[in-house]
């Protein structure tokens, strides 16, 4: 019998919802117990795939191709639950599934409502593929009395009436704001972000409130009168130093405790030894190297969430400390990257599109290659390594990449034919820019004897997550092989590079696929784990 956990939140965004779902999650499972994790999106556009970073942050891929909120790399951190495209849906794609149905004329003539047709479209999205799953954790995103998102609260209420409290459980997350002329935590808001749940007619039973400091007893017995609770059932959540340390935090505060209170679960304590050994690498390491990202949306770390952590894990991996610097690419279009780069123990290039910041990137891969300067390039990355290899050493002066417009010599093109399993994939430059780019999980053969399949631990064939929609042009493979760039990854019909090499460098990798994308705390991708060992040794040698 799948019990089903929805958490909301309110006061304002970005208090962790999504987190506080994934530590659930983690408490839950050290706790022998299977659990799922879903995320409701209530605005309109059909997935996050054609926003901005900058609106959104990252897009999290999934292994099955779907193109998802930034939560649902949380998830699967935290749990090792491998997400799919059935646990993110957002409004615009109820709306559109709704409407699909009604121009089919599934609805029999009926006139189409918001009640009951999407609340029943929404509810049959989070109870679906729930067989065999003890816990389903559902994030609803936004705040209690955004109006877009009223469809989904009235959802999440229906369900908990048919399911009943045996089944369904309410966790709200909000603010306490500390208000320093006063020196005093103020409740109120909670109290009328609970009314607006309450209004909808959704009784908490479990509040979670966000705090920069210790919550004192009069404010705990205040928040619990006023809305409706027991006392044990508010849960301090304080600000941790660590995300990593979440999951202990909230044990400590009894989270997981009045949750299994509430159905009725009698089980022994969670061993949480793995979580303690990661806060204790994390905070507690014995090395430090500083890692130069130049990237395009650097102004919003959460464009790059998923390579923050994994580079967090890498360090882990080695027991050292990770500082990230961040550097907009395009300040190396006017200026000598050396005075940014000279005292940096590796450098990475992650993805993006666009020409902007572009040849600051390519600057960036020959500052790397020359130096002998631990280098990762990721997807966009990869491509600048190439085009800059294809200029500075074979000879190909006009090499760049068709995205940013027509060019002599297109070492970088479009994408317009691959396999996806037995089925050929077809895209032109006039599709969709939704859902239309190379998406998921795709197998790659690594080359014997190459650097990474050393890094992969001896293995030959690998599989990866994708989202681009510009490739590596194979026909200069053999060029660039004969000034030392080693193809040592590509796709199984030899048609698509995927990994380049530099053998005689330190360390000098570029992938076309997002390994950030797999990599967890207790299994960090090796990728990264490599990268962060070499830049290790460079720390040793500057």
């Amino acid at each position: 019998m799948t019990r089903f956990v929805f958490i909301t939140g309110g006061v304002v965004s970005s208090l962790g919802k999504g987190l506080s779902a994934a530590a659930l999650g983690a408490l839950l499972q050290a706790r022998g117990y299977s659990v799922r994790l879903r995320k409701l999106d209530p605005y309109l556009n059909v997935d996050p795939g054609t926003m901005s970073p900058y609106q959104h942050g990252e897009v999290y891929v999934t292994d099955d191709g779907a193109e998802t909120d930034l939560d649902l790399g949380h998830y699967e951190r935290f749990t090792g639950v491998p997400s799919r495209r059935s646990d993110n849906v957002t409004a615009g794609r109820i709306y559109t599934d709704v409407i699909a149905r009604e121009r089919q004329g599934d609805y029999l003539g009926a006139t189409i409502q918001v009640i009951p047709h999407v609340t029943d479209a929404i509810k049959a999205f989070i109870t679906a593929e729930t067989d065999g799953v003890d816990f389903l954790l559902c994030e609803i995103g936004g705040t209690v009395g955004d109006i877009e998102g009223l469809p989904f609260f009235e959802a999440i209420r229906q369900l908990g009436y048919e399911l009943g409290r045996k089944r369904t459980l309410y966790a709200h997350l909000t603010l306490l704001p500390y208000i320093s002329a006063a020196r005093e935590l103020k409740t109120k808001p909670t109290q009328h972000s609970v009314k607006e749940l309450q209004a909808l007619g959704i009784q908490p039973d479990i509040l979670l409130c966000r705090c920069d400091r210790e919550i004192g007893e009069e404010e705990v017995r205040k928040i619990a009168l006023f809305c409706n609770l027991r006392k044990e059932a508010v849960i301090p959540a304080l600000d941790a130093r660590s995300i990593y340390e979440v999951p202990l935090r909230y044990h400590k505060q009894g989270f997981d405790t009045q949750v299994c209170r509430h159905f009725g679960l009698d089980t022994s304590e969670p061993d949480l030894s793995r979580w303690e050994h990661i806060v204790e690498r994390v905070l507690k390491p014995e090395g430090e190297v500083t890692i130069a990202i130049a990237g395009k949306y650097t102004d919003l770390q959460d464009a790059y969430k998923s390579l923050n952590e994994a580079l967090t894990h890498g360090g882990i991996a080695n027991n050292t400390r990770v500082n990230l610097r961040w550097i907009a690419s395009e300040i190396f279009e006017n200026e000598d990257p050396v005075p940014h780069l000279e005292d940096v123990h590796g450098i990475l290039i992650p993805g993006g599109f666009g020409e902007r910041g572009a040849e600051g990137k390519i600057k960036a891969a020959r500052f790397a290659r020359e130096r002998r300067v631990p280098y990762f390039g990721i997807c966009f990355g990869m491509q600048m390594a190439v085009i800059e290899a294809a200029r500075s050493l074979a000879g190909v002066s006009r090499a760049n990449s068709s995205e940013f417009g027509a060019c002599d010599e297109p070492v970088v093109g479009l994408l317009t034919e691959w396999m996806h399993g037995n089925r050929t994939e077809r895209r032109n430059i006039d599709d969709d820019l939704g859902g239309t780019m190379r998406l998921g999980a795709y197998p790659c053969d690594i080359a014997p004897g190459s650097r990474v399949q050393e890094i992969y631990d001896g293995a030959l064939h690998i599989n990866e997550r994708h989202r681009h929609r510009y490739e590596v042009n194979i026909g200069y493979k053999d060029r660039l092989e004969a000034v030392g760039l080693r193809f040592s990854g590509m796709s199984p019909d030899g048609a698509l590079p995927e990994i380049v090499e530099i053998p005689e460098h330190p360390w000098f990798i570029g992938v076309q696929f997002h390994p950030e994308l797999k990599s967890k705390p207790f299994e960090p991708h090796p990728l990264f784990e490599s990268f962060i060992g070499a830049a290790l040794t460079q720390s040793r040698l500057v």
